[in-house]
């Protein structure tokens, strides 16, 4: 564990299962609401899983289908719809303070974006956001998901970039729900990526240093914000 200059703790997690890694984002949240537990970003790789967000699986999904795969289905409170975890994809989950830093649901999505295209342009892959489509695109083709939830003014679930997965699993679903665009990941695109276990320490200190800027030019109006709310 590293911690950064802004007190959030930095965690290499290697390669988990879904499930176990959930339960434990939600215990650790209660005990950062309820104890005074450190904010922490939590890096890892899973192994291959379908998420779905609090609106539950779409008509696009067969359970079947993804059982005979080998791909567990895994229903989730956080905002967004389906989405895809396995090996050679970097997952950072923000277990962050978002209310007390200042934070609304937007701004925070906002700020983790903003990282992952400082981050990939630093190693020469140009990307930027589309209006109404949280995450990271090349052109058309999605190399990063975003999905929180948030309560107790703390988020939870994080970010999800394709370094460079098999993306054979994404024909089984329509990724985010949008079914007129792709998704590609940097080894795609560029023909060659880091690991995710390599790609971790440089992009969580991106993450923290966007976190840091981002809070103190909130206006005060985001600041006040105190709703609990889910966002995409």
């Amino acid at each position: 564990m590293t911690r950064g200059p802004d007190g959030i703790a930095t965690l290499w997690l290697g390669r988990q299962r879904y499930q176990p890694i959930l339960e434990a984002q939600r215990a650790w949240r209660q005990r950062m609401i309820h104890e005074g537990a450190a904010e922490q970003l939590w890096a890892l790789e899973h192994e291959r899983v379908i998420t779905t967000g609090k609106r539950g699986p779409g008509a696009d999904l067969n359970p079947d289908l993804l059982a005979y795969q080998g791909v567990e289905l895994v229903q989730t409170e956080r905002g967004g719809l389906t989405t895809w975890h396995g090996p050679g994809q970097l997952v950072v989950y923000t277990l962050v303070r978002v209310h007390a830093r200042g934070f609304g649901p937007k701004a925070f999505v906002e700020a983790l974006e903003g990282a992952v295209i400082t981050w990939l342009g630093a190693i020469g892959l140009p990307a930027d956001r589309r209006s109404g489509r949280p995450g990271v695109w090349v052109a058309d083709e999605k190399v990063a998901a975003i999905g929180l939830h948030i309560a107790g003014g703390v988020a939870m679930h994080g970010l999800a970039l394709n370094l460079q997965p098999k993306l054979d699993d994404y024909r089984l679903f329509a990724p985010c729900g949008y079914a007129d665009t792709g998704v590609s990941s940097v080894a795609t695109i560029l023909g060659d990526a880091p690991s995710p276990m390599e790609a971790a320490p440089s992009l969580c200190s991106t993450i923290i240093d966007a976190i840091s800027k981002a809070s103190l030019s909130l206006p005060a109006s985001e600041a006040a914000e105190k709703k609990t709310k889910n966002m995409p």
